[in-house]
């Protein structure tokens, strides 16, 4: 009989398992589901929770209302170290209901099995309209102090460091559906200020598929499933949504953005953000300017080939949501810079003759250059991911003092929908005290009861004015930095259901994005619309948005046309006369590569001092060294992460191999279908095809030693971005210079310039 407290004892065998996870986890790849590796047989010696990773975090332990606790943020999880009922009950079984004898009907009096039952029957809410598919992360931002001339907000002044939770979306799919799809990606901040939450719910597109909120619905509903049959899942290659695209054709301009390359980021990590409005900003005189937020990827902005995309939906539809957790996992914590783009605020509310308010349209960088104004670090993965990253509910009328909104039509109508939206989804109005919404500000609102009521109020007189609390709580004014609604001239008008005229434009942006990319981006965009409206059922349908393209270029539109076997319809505008902006292609710069993986092909007779001072270097240079093998386990010393039947060359950023493996004994089509793919060779063929495969998708590669017979059988051999040397490091280091670029450019054909 253990002589010591329970406390200690637990506390003994916690400090006990943080060691040994340590020892064994740190110098590893990411990606282990627990903190401590399993042991092989059933433990049974009671002890406490195991501490969470390293990596993971959790909200903040604040009361309902905003005040800290003090209290450990591992108290919010289970405690003891037995199990109990909801109430704290300890069980000695949970595997039995209880029964009239071992064969006798189950006992209305089991209360544990119906407590157990009753919960599992509730444990889902209803999953989000849009943005249902969701991966989030805690970080931290910092600003830079250079907003502090154009708003008050305390959070933008130099220095302050604010917690911050992100969630990243699609928008289109369920909560089942792949990561890789082609769609608009949300990226949501919520920014936990001193002066109240602000939320900055942004995509990763900078214009909308409609200038009214009025049409939400229309839009939504044609992107989703046909309502008949539930199918496509998670795409709009289909007849509903290019039905309404074709003839509501202020969506071209956001179509023309999901048909690029951006419709399908390589990574939530080198994915841009745009706050897609027009807001206001407010400095401590009262000044205001108009400003559009964009977050810029310290990794640039890259993203996966269509195919490279229907590979990893089958292979890994988890593939962003891990490449996110893995990278904070491995220290190579995501980063962004957050900047505005400013205008004057005039009463016109344009800027060089585009409508500030026409979410639509942007403004090119050349005329209005963003300004970096902070950084987003994202360093804390969620301990609990239905707890922070499904309840967390973002709302674009969570304002700090110093940001206001516009007139933006479609903003208007989110600043209902966002707040609505919370009342069914999470159970009713008191969702702010769900512990991940939880402000950082002291919270005295007067709101009493509803569902799911945590705040425990004291007091008699919810109401002002009163004397019988005292007069609590008192309005705030200058002094305290309250919040003010800036007092705006309306215009005298009549009120009408209407756009203003400068609405009406809905061609030429999107001509100026095509006409800014270049041809490799050209030809993806022509692939996408002809696959798109390909699969679309009506002839119809696809002569209507054909007639859309030929009015934004002649030359887009009959290669769609030629894919399609239709004929090319004539522009029925003028085409937009316009300026391409470079800052919209993704083809021209160098980027870090930090937390990138970089598959290693070895064998027997691979050098491996060689191969893991290789690995030493990939670490040393912020990614991920996977060593890929014929079987699992380990090649001499070597730890293997991948196999040549599980990997596959869309996991890699770049492929180095240090061997020629020879077909090993599963390399056969009835074993595995890849097997099949390059014929008889002396070389495994599932190699040959993981380097074809890298090389069509245009990465960089890598050999050395043996491993330029690989090179040689797989016909790539001397081609552009295939590195051959003598010895690794050195064959390493051209690699890493070639992922500076994202992929090599070269390789892609292009017939259009």
């Amino acid at each position: 009989m253990d002589s010591r407290k329970p406390a200690k004892v637990v506390k003994d065998v916690v400090e006990a398992a943080t060691e040994k996870v340590t020892d064994i986890l740190t110098p590893d790849v990411p990606g282990a589901p627990g903190s401590a590796p399993p042991p092989f047989d059933e433990p049974t010696t009671p002890h406490g929770p195991l501490p969470p990773k390293e990596e993971q975090g959790a909200p903040d332990t604040r009361t309902p209302t905003g005040a800290e606790t003090g209290v450990p943020k591992i108290a919010k999880g289970q405690q003891g170290s037995f199990l109990t009922t909801a109430n704290g009950a300890r069980l000695r079984d949970t595997d039995h209901s209880l029964k009239a004898g071992p064969r006798g009907p189950v006992l209305l009096q089991d209360h544990h099995l119906r407590e157990k039952i009753t919960h599992f029957d509730h444990e889902r809410i209803p999953e989000r309209v849009v943005h249902a598919r969701g991966a989030g992360a805690h970080g931290v931002f910092v600003a830079y102090g250079t907003a502090e001339e154009v708003t008050r907000a305390g959070f933008l002044k130099k220095g302050a460091e604010t917690p911050v939770f992100v969630r990243f979306s699609t928008v289109l799919g369920s909560r089942g559906s792949a990561d890789t799809v082609r769609d608009t990606r949300g990226f949501a901040t919520k920014f936990y200020t001193d002066e109240g939450t602000f939320d900055l719910v942004a995509n990763n597109m900078p214009v909308f598929f409609i200038q009214d909120a009025i049409k939400f619905p229309d839009i939504i509903h044609a992107g989703k499933p046909h309502p008949d049959r539930e199918i496509p899942q998670a795409q709009s290659a289909h007849d509903t949504f290019w039905d309404f695209v074709s003839l509501h054709t202020e969506a071209q301009h956001h179509t023309m953005w999901n048909m690029s390359d951006r419709g399908i980021p390589r990574s939530y990590r080198t994915m841009e953000g745009f706050g897609v409005h027009t807001f206001r900003l407010v400095n401590a005189a009262g000044a205001t300017v108009l400003v559009k937020f964009h977050w810029k990827p310290k990794l640039g902005v890259h993203s996966l080939t269509w195919e490279e995309a229907q590979l990893i939906g089958g292979i890994d539809p988890d593939f962003h949501r891990r490449d996110l957790y893995d990278a904070i996992e491995s220290g190579a914590y995501p980063e962004w810079e957050l900047g505005i783009q400013v205008f004057p605020d005039t009463p016109e509310e344009t800027f060089a003759g585009i409508d500030l308010l026409d979410p639509t349209k942007i403004v090119p960088e050349e005329l209005a250059p963003v300004q970096a104004i902070g950084r987003l670090t994202l360093n804390r993965t969620p301990r609990n991911f239905f707890a922070e990253t499904e309840q967390v509910a973002f709302h674009l009328g969570h304002l700090p003092p110093g940001i206001d909104v516009t007139n933006d039509p479609l903003l208007q109508g989110r600043l209902f929908s966002y707040l609505d939206t919370q009342l069914t989804r999470l159970g009713g109005p008191n969702f702010s005290q769900i512990p991940i919404n939880r402000p950082h500000a002291e919270v005295n609102d007067m709101l009493r009861d509803g569902f799911h009521q945590h705040a425990v109020h004291a007091g008699v007189a919810p109401y002002r004015p009163n004397s019988l609390d005292g007069g609590n709580p008192f309005p705030a004014g200058d002094r305290e930095n309250a919040f003010v609604d800036t007092p705006v001239t309306v215009a005298e008008a009549p009120k009408v259901r209407a756009a203003p005229a400068s609405f009406d434009d809905h061609y030429s942006q999107v001509r100026l994005f095509w006409l800014s990319m270049s041809p490799v981006e050209k030809e993806h965009i022509i692939r996408a619309y002809t696959f798109e409206l390909g699969k679309c059922y009506h002839q119809a349908i696809k002569e209507r948005q054909l007639q859309c393209l030929a009015n934004v270029d002649p030359v887009l539109c009959e290669q769609v046309a030629t894919g399609l076997g239709l004929p090319a319809p004539k522009p029925t505008v003028p085409l937009a006369e316009v300026q391409p902006s470079p800052a919209l292609s993704q083809v021209g710069r160098e980027w870090p590569a930090d937390g990138r993986m970089v598959g290693i092909v070895v064998d027997a007779d691979s050098d491996l001092d060689g191969v893991n001072q290789v690995r030493r270097a990939v670490f040393a240079a912020g990614m991920v060294p996977l060593v890929v093998a014929a079987h699992g386990g380990t090649v001499g010393d070597l730890p293997v992460q991948r196999t040549f039947a599980t990997g596959r060359s869309v996991e890699f950023d770049a492929v180095l191999l240090a061997g020629s493996p020879a077909p090993a004994p599963d390399a056969l089509p009835a074993r595995d279908d890849k097997a099949g793919a390059a014929g008889s060779t002396t070389v495994d063929p599932r190699v040959l095809l993981l380097v074809e495969e890298a090389w069509r998708h245009a990465k960089a590669i890598g050999a050395w030693d043996a491993g330029a017979e690989v090179l040689r059988q797989a016909g790539v051999a001397g081609t552009p971005g295939v590195v051959a040397g003598d010895a690794g490091a050195e064959v390493f280091g051209a690699v890493q210079q070639l992922m500076g670029a994202h992929r090599v450019w070269e390789r892609f054909p292009a017939s259009v310039s």
